[in-house]
């Protein structure tokens, strides 16, 4: 009975982790509508190129190109998780303002270029090709270069 049993889950997780990271690409209106609410809001002068969705085990993410080269990525609910303009600048709206504040102070003349939004804090790349770490305190807990 403890082999059938042992059997039984290791063929659960072994068809879990066959169906983990697949991605399948969908339409915008399959978003979920936190994430069609924000493209709609930051980005709506601008079409997306792909949008698919990344299910894994237990949650689905959403990833989304613009035709501009920005790469957004959501959360299952739909709230942003990170958004990467690589050609451009990350709407002013979405960041938070101390640490706009910050930038425009140590480094005014670059451009939020990324910004990421961790369970600790946030992660923003500047056109400087400075990366800078904030707690969630909105203190600058690591800078890169």
């Amino acid at each position: 009975m403890r082999k059938m049993i042992l059997t039984a889950a290791i063929s659960v997780f072994a068809l879990g982790v066959a169906c983990a990271g697949v991605d399948r690409p969908i339409e915008v209106n399959e978003l979920p509508d936190k994430a069609q609410s924000f493209l709609k809001t930051h980005f709506a002068d601008v079409k997306v190129s792909l949008a698919k969705e990344d299910s894994e085990m237990l949650y689905n993410e959403y990833e989304v190109v613009l035709v501009n080269g920005a790469m957004l990525d959501f959360s299952s609910s739909g709230e942003w998780k990170q958004v990467d303009c690589k050609y451009g600048q990350v709407p002013g709206a979405i960041v938070p303002k101390q640490i706009k504040d910050y930038v425009a102070q140590k480094y005014p003349d670059a451009k939020i270029v990324k910004i990421e939004r961790m369970r600790k804090g946030y992660e923003i790349s500047l056109s400087s090709r400075i990366e800078l770490e904030f707690d969630r305190n909105f203190k600058v807990v690591d800078i890169d270069y």
